[in-house]
């Protein structure tokens, strides 16, 4: 054979060897490697069929579930299998026309692929569900599927509670390693984000046989293959269900909050914000809608105020700003400072309310009276402190003491989202005076509760727990314990049950004398109306400035004196001075806890606190100018299963503020006082000691 025709026979041997790897290579893949086909012919005999966990239930102090679960339905949908549908019924009976069913279809498949089922319709109403069990044989590929929704027996505490949204792409890449589909659920918000690993569960499957025409026959295999839904644990709570819903109501019409520890665990009682909603608006087939609504309402109902809403607090600090000058050592409990109704050291005068003689004798009498003066000075005193070598020295001291009460710091409550209030540093004063040139006089009104002092409502509650407790506290939580806790649940509740004493350095001394003056705030002084029969109440009231509005009212709180077992704080925004509004409040919800119910002759007066209207049309319009057209373009692009984000519209000029509950006469073009620029304010000493000599 010539060589030519060698070669060529040679080529086309290696030709066919080629063809004959590649087949059998193709062939070992189908048959063993490759799991397409195998997912396809198992998709044809066996129906995989998902069993969602019971999620578990947050119970009460006393053992009330206020979340438990019941059974919703998702329509799910194969792609693979969906030919010959009734595509016109199908559409009639979810009420969507032909271009969304084919969007739906096509998102089931980036989700899930053509072959793995996939949620086409969440949470199906009652009518839609009854509607198509009837007419199932008409929509191949589809099928119903249980699915355990939250209930709110109580109808309550929905921003502590949070609520659950359908994970997405993101969602899945981060908890990769977290057991979670697409589909699944989980807690976007409260204690259902918080607490997600504990509550959501693991989910289980059961399989099929089914023949030809798609008709189930049977377990497969004796269901040896099958796996046994794992319900998620229990969450037992500090929270008293009927204290939230008596905060509620009576915050209800109102813009506000409300927040009531125990003292001696730092368990949360109450956690009220308003306005609020329902819970249950946020489950079932109007869940997105609801969402859109909630959005966009101008009030916020779901923003929690008592962790985010941000105020100084006026003159429920005064009692930290004794106890920080009692330590230190630059006033005695006997103090006193001549006050004629106004604090004139500074220049420009700190008024006060009390003008006749001895109403700041000592320093249990300014408390129970509320004395601008007198404080006004004691700030100074801790400032300006001989101690340190300059004001910065002694103001970065007054700082330390402030994050040890709380303030300015975030305390880790156990529910997202917390924001930290403002205790403002010395950068802020350096740059607004120009480097070393700023007093003690510059900020002042700090010994108010004012200037640029913020905190929350949670922050001013804790630490009332603080002076309750005088010197410790523990950290504020819903969660005391676990269903079945285990040591590796302690990354959850441990934090919660180690007892911090950051001012163990106070004296008990210094600590009684300032509650001696509390108790008499509500036995003569500003806080009269917040008394109960047979309680001796330890409180401060006070009243925050509101640049676009009426003055927010404050009240802070602990009793008995003797043995505290509640520390409360209510703020109520646009209502004035803190003992017309928040007071009551306060007096009522510690009332029910201590005595579990309220008196006959005081349920009227829940009645008319209750039914009060506080929110202004001002504000409702200041907000809707302010947000009505940024939220409405972001209304085609909201997502219902994600937490909220609000930006606190927060003043963003640097202003020293006055206290309202002082100068009640004070004109609103007045209000604040722009310092930007402006030299620092001397005292009568400063200006002796910058005459030129002679």
């Amino acid at each position: 054979m010539p060589v030519y025709n060698q070669s060529r026979s040679r080529i086309i041997q290696v030709i066919f060897i080629i063809i004959f790897l590649l087949i059998v290579f193709q062939l070992l893949n189908l048959q063993i490697f490759s799991t397409e086909y195998k997912l396809q012919a198992e998709n044809n005999a066996i129906y995989r069929k998902v069993i969602y966990p019971d999620r578990g239930i947050i119970y009460d102090r006393r053992g009330k579930a206020i979340l438990e679960n019941t059974i919703m339905y998702d329509l799910m949908v194969t792609p693979y299998e969906t030919k010959g549908i009734d595509t016109m019924a199908l559409c009639d009976i979810l009420g969507i026309d032909t271009a969304e069913y084919h969007k739906r279809i096509i998102t089931a498949i980036i989700r899930n692929s053509r072959y793995k089922p996939g949620i086409f319709e969440p949470l199906i109403s009652d009518e839609a569900f009854a509607r198509l069990n009837e007419n199932m044989y008409k929509f191949p590929g589809f099928n119903i599927v249980e699915r355990p929704v939250r209930a709110y027996p109580f109808h309550s505490a929905a921003n502590v509670l949070g609520y659950l949204g359908e994970v997405d792409s993101s969602f899945l890449k981060r908890h990769s390693t977290e057991g979670y589909e697409a589909g699944d659920y989980a807690g976007m918000t409260g204690l259902e984000r918080s607490y997600e690993k504990v509550l959501m569960g693991q989910r289980g499957v059961k399989r099929f046989i089914r023949d030809n025409k798609n008709r189930i026959q049977g377990s497969y295999n004796n269901g040896i293959f099958d796996t046994a839904a794992i319900a998620g644990r229990n969450l037992y709570t500090s929270m008293d269900v009927n204290l939230q819903i008596l905060a509620e109501k009576l915050l209800q019409n109102k813009i506000g909050s409300a927040v009531a520890i125990n003292p001696k665990t730092g368990g949360i009682l109450a956690m009220a914000t308003a306005p609020s909603y329902d819970p249950v608006m946020l489950t079932g087939s109007q869940r997105r809608k609801n969402f859109g609504r909630l959005i966009l309402d101008t009030a916020r109902p779901l923003l929690n105020r008592a962790i985010k809403g941000q105020y100084p607090p006026g003159s429920t600090f005064k009692p930290l700003d004794a106890l920080i000058a009692l330590d230190e050592g630059v006033i005695t409990p006997s103090y006193g400072y001549p006050c004629s109704g106004a604090y004139y050291a500074c220049g420009r005068p700190v008024r006060c309310t009390e003008h006749w003689s001895g109403h700041s004798k000592d320093l249990r009498t300014a408390i129970a009276w509320s004395c601008n003066s007198y404080f006004s000075n004691v700030f100074r005193l801790i400032v300006d402190n001989k101690k340190y070598p300059n004001v910065r020295m002694g103001y970065t001291q007054w700082k330390h003491y402030m994050n040890a009460f709380g303030y300015g710091v975030d305390l880790n409550i156990d529910i997202p989202s917390e924001d930290d209030g403002n205790i403002p540093d010395t950068s802020g004063y350096n740059r607004d005076f120009g480097g070393n040139r700023w007093n003690s006089c510059n900020m002042v009104t700090l010994g108010i509760g004012q200037d640029r002092m913020l905190a929350t409502p949670l922050q001013m509650a804790n630490a009332m727990c603080i002076i309750a407790n005088k010197g410790y506290y523990y950290t504020p939580h819903f969660v005391d314990s676990i269903e079945n806790e285990t040591v590796a649940d302690s990354q959850f509740v441990g934090k919660y049950r180690i007892k911090h004493t950051p001012l163990e350095h106070i004296s008990d001394a210094s600590f009684s004398v300032v509650q001696l003056g509390m108790h008499d705030v509500a036995e003569f002084g500003t806080a009269r109306r917040a008394q109960i029969e047979g309680v001796n109440i330890c409180a401060k009231t006070g009243t925050a400035q509101n640049p676009h509005g009426k003055d927010h009212s404050l009240f802070v709180a602990f009793a008995p004196m003797e043995d505290p077992k509640i520390a409360i704080c209510v703020v109520v925004e646009n209502a004035g001075f803190g003992a017309t509004w928040a007071a009551p409040i306060a007096s009522l919800m510690m009332e029910q806890y201590l005595k579990d119910s309220i008196s006959e002759k005081r349920k009227p007066e829940v009645e008319r606190i209750a039914s009060a209207d506080l929110i202004p049309t001002a504000i409702k319009q200041w907000y809707h100018k302010k947000d009505s057209i940024k939220l409405a373009k972001q209304a085609q692009k909201i997502n219902a299963d994600a937490a909220p984000v609000f930006q606190n519209n927060l003043e963003t000029s640097r202003q020293v503020q006055y206290d309202p509950e002082a100068e009640p006469n004070r004109k609103g073009n007045g209000d604040t006082i722009p310092v930007k620029n402006k030299p620092a304010i001397q005292t009568p000493d400063d200006k002796r000691k910058a005459k030129p000599k002679n």
